[in-house]
């Protein structure tokens, strides 16, 4: 593949011959969003990435909680049903916006699977397991002011641990990286 037409990646001399840049080409004009392995990615950009991730989380996370709750489940039961709820909305979220942009849904679900799988699991596990080792937050009611503090705090303290863990999939051109493409 000739990269002379990509001035952007001059500096990646020696690369002659490299392919899998195709996608690139929708990028022409948003030089704000260039994630080659090694560019320079905002803490700005990932925060935006986390807190998109952290929006679907927290509504999956809170519906099923309320759901578990409202059919008297069990604090695993309704565990599973929030982190299974979270991952739907999370990836619901970033399937609206690709969509939007005219891409099929197929093309559209393995975006999302590729921009969001990573960021909500770690996200989960940090969340869930905030509330899990909190005492007394397991086994607290929706009417009881833990059970919403501890929901907080276990929410922003998965948001400051993801957001890293995005910056660093998106300069690697992975993650939210992905879903830049189909931007307008």
């Amino acid at each position: 593949m000739d990269h002379s037409a990509h001035a952007d990646h001059a500096e990646h001399a020696g690369h002659s011959g490299h392919t899998g840049h195709e996608e690139h080409a929708g990028h022409a004009g948003h030089e704000e969003h260039h994630h080659t392995p090694g560019g320079t990615v905002s803490w700005a950009m990932a925060a935006q990435a986390t807190l998109h991730c952290l929006t679907g989380c927290a509504i999956g996370e809170i519906l099923g909680m309320i759901i578990g709750t409202a059919f008297g489940w069990g604090n695993v039961p309704t565990m599973i049903l929030a982190i299974i709820l979270a991952f739907f909305f999370g990836y619901a979220l970033t399937l609206r916006g690709i969509l939007k942009a005219g891409v099929d849904f197929r093309t559209a679900f393995k975006v999302a699977l590729a921009a969001d799988t990573l960021s909500i699991a770690v996200m989960e596990i940090i969340d869930n397991g905030v509330i899990a080792l909190w005492p007394g937050a397991m086994d607290a009611h929706l009417d009881e002011p833990l059970f919403w503090i501890v929901l907080a705090i276990s929410l922003g303290v998965a948001f400051v641990l993801t957001t890293p863990v995005n910056k660093w999939m998106i300069g690697r051109g992975k993650g939210h990286a992905v879903v830049h493409q189909y931007h307008h």
